[in-house]
């Protein structure tokens, strides 16, 4: 499955040439990199003055990259969560992959239920009736919705364990956001200071080419080729979700989205963007705020410390006040 893109950077980076020069201060050199992972286009941009450390920088983050997706992609069939869905039991869970799961419970608990990483029977009903050109009816919804709670996941640095037979583990609602947050800390701490990482989500050290604040665009999910605004970004990570990235239906009233606890997609909304301190939280919430619905996104923003841009199905978009747009 590929993933479209609803933020993209706004600014580019010309000929990555040197530039940013100071007074005093050598010149930086910029340097991109673009791979292939979580079903989608991956892109890396940073800068130092020091060649050789940009180089390294930049390996260790694809390395990282490559790691995480290994742990915790659903298309690769060796992969941890792989083993996982197939075994119901996996024992020694990487580091990495045990973080996500704990931040996936924290915000399915404060949630209550909202974000549920167990999901992942109900987008294969859906899917497996789309190759049948159909919808799923209501006993297959509710067939799927039975295998769909996050407190049947136990988590332990141990073992992770799947509680009942045909529960299944999707990440491809946090995994992108902390993969942004893991590579942006490698690059820091490689003496990195001017970075944009697009993972899936967008996080940012620094400033751009032209010493300006990173811009990112969101796309208009009714057009893609157009914008709705430009972000600014202030140094939260962004994640975006939309209803077309996988539409079960041509009206978009059937998508990727679904809530939990109905077994059906949020029927308000067609777009979230949350800008949040964290790329894993960002992307968590944005499902979160799909589910929650217009009316309740403000309270919920305030609630965890995050803004929101949101755009319904009439085609009217608000924004919280801390985003600058």
């Amino acid at each position: 499955m590929k993933r479209q893109r609803f933020l993209r950077a706004a600014l580019g980076l010309g000929a990555l040439a040197a530039c940013g020069a100071r007074a005093g201060q050598p010149a930086l050199r910029w340097q991109r990199r673009t791979l292939l992972g979580f079903g989608t286009t991956l892109s890396l941009q940073a800068a130092h003055h020091d060649e050789a450390v940009l180089e390294r920088a930049l390996d260790t983050a694809v390395v990282l990259l490559r790691r995480i997706e290994a742990q915790m992609s659903l298309f690769d069939p060796a992969s941890a969560l792989s083993r996982l869905n197939r075994d119901r039991v996996l024992r020694a869970p990487p580091a990495e992959l045990l973080h996500v799961l704990r931040l996936a419970q924290h915000v399915s608990r404060a949630s209550g239920g909202a974000f549920d990483v167990t999901v992942q029977p109900l987008w294969q009903a859906f899917d497996a009736a789309r190759r049948e050109h159909r919808l799923p009816d209501a006993s297959e919804v509710s067939a799927a919705r039975t295998l769909v709670d996050w407190r049947s996941l136990h988590v332990a640095p141990h073992e992770l364990r799947l509680q009942r037979p045909g529960m299944a583990v999707t990440l491809n609602g946090i995994a992108q956001g902390y993969a942004a947050d893991a590579v942006r800390a490698a690059l820091a701490r490689h003496g990195i200071g001017h970075a944009l990482i697009d993972a899936g989500e967008f996080t940012a050290l620094g400033h751009n080419p032209q010493q300006q604040p990173w811009t990112l665009g969101i796309a208009d999910p009714r057009t893609e080729a157009a914008l709705l605004a430009h972000l600014v970004t202030d140094g939260r990570c962004v994640a975006t979700s939309a209803d077309n990235e996988t539409s079960f239906s041509a009206d978009r009233r059937h998508h990727h989205i679904v809530d939990p606890r109905t077994g059906y997609s949020p029927p308000e909304l067609t777009l979230v963007t949350v800008a949040a301190p964290s790329g894993a939280l960002a992307d968590a919430l944005t499902k979160v705020m799909f589910v929650a619905g217009p009316r309740r996104i403000p309270a919920l923003a305030r609630r965890w410390g995050v803004d929101v841009l949101w755009f319904d199905k009439r085609g009217h978009w608000l924004a919280t006040p801390g985003l600058r747009l």
